[in-house]
């Protein structure tokens, strides 16, 4: 039976001893836009038909499967189909990186038409991610099972900081169809044209994927972009306990959440790497953070499942 979400604020823990089973309650129906399941040139501890059965096993309402390489929009449209049962919902976007063809409308158009409900702007192919990853500033980062060509840097913007003209079409695609535009690892300094862009052609769905790690966007940048209306995601596996990408405390993740507000601030788990929690373990970590950190029931339901099923349209 389903209870009636709280608003009250507990001294920091107590809820482990008045409602101990909190956190997982919290689980049930969670929306993850960030599940980095396989089949992956990346090393993936679970695929994306078994990220679905232990979804549905914790209650979670629905996941977004991330791939850097392609789309899974095909596999989750099957995969939704034949297993309903399971009452978990799979949803996918468009990477343009270098193995979609980079700033590439064609590709934008074919994964909508299958039912993508997000574009990300270049990930690890943007000039921006290839200069951290270079430099050593994003150490922790993951690296394929196998040598990859290295990529070459996908630009946005030109070195007068416009929006290229191959940008503008992509937009217009977006804002027709009502879908996600993901910032990926752009800069922040590309971010703010391509998002003003954006708006101005009528995109409503705006989402920046973790602001401190490699976007290197500070506190006043994301009270700023909140302030727009973009939602603001944090990767779970940068504050799960016994993550191996974990860099950030408790207390960061504070000063995050109050830079943009509750009401912007989505919780996504970024995992499924080899060595990490499950997503689910990665999950009620930050859930059980949250709570720990004063957060109400009603708040921490808001960052783990109702902004982003808003985000994305569920």
């Amino acid at each position: 039976m389903q209870t009636t979400e709280q608003n009250y604020t507990l001294a920091p823990g107590a809820w482990r001893s008045t409602h101990p089973g909190l956190g997982k309650s919290l689980l049930k129906g969670a929306v993850d836009l960030h599940c980095h399941s396989g089949p992956s040139v990346m090393p993936r501890y679970f695929d994306h038909y078994e990220a679905m059965q232990e979804a549905s096993d914790a209650g979670v309402r629905a996941l977004l499967i991330k791939d850097h390489y392609y789309s899974a929009t095909p596999v989750t449209t099957l995969l939704n189909k034949h297993f309903s049962h399971m009452k978990v919902t799979l949803l996918s976007g468009v990477p343009l990186n270098n193995q979609s063809g980079g700033l590439n409308l064609y590709a934008v158009e074919h994964g909508i038409a299958l039912g993508a409900k997000l574009v990300w702007m270049p990930t690890f192919s943007s000039k921006n991610h290839i200069a951290h990853h270079r430099d050593g500033a994003a150490p922790n980062f993951p690296s394929s099972k196998k040598p990859m060509i290295p990529p070459t840097p996908v630009h946005v913007v030109d070195d007068a900081g416009r929006l290229l003209p191959e940008v503008l079409p992509i937009l217009d695609m977006i804002a027709e169809h009502d879908v996600v535009l993901s910032s990926g690892h752009l800069n922040i300094s590309e971010i703010w044209p391509l998002f003003e862009e954006a708006q101005r052609r009528g995109i409503k769905r705006l989402l920046c994927n973790h602001p401190t790690f490699v976007v290197d966007a500070t506190l006043p940048d994301i009270t700023r972009l909140a302030a727009m209306g973009v939602y603001i995601e944090h990767s779970m596996c940068m504050f799960a306990e016994d993550s191996k990408f974990r860099m950030f405390d408790p207390e960061t993740l504070k000063s995050l959440i109050e830079a943009a507000g509750v009401d912007r601030t989505i919780l996504g788990s970024d995992l499924g790497q080899v060595g990490n929690p499950r997503l689910v373990d990665g999950f009620l970590s930050v859930i059980e953070i949250c709570l720990d950190l004063g957060y109400t029931e009603a708040e921490v339901r808001k960052m783990v499942s109702s902004n982003a099923a808003d985000l994305v349209g569920l």
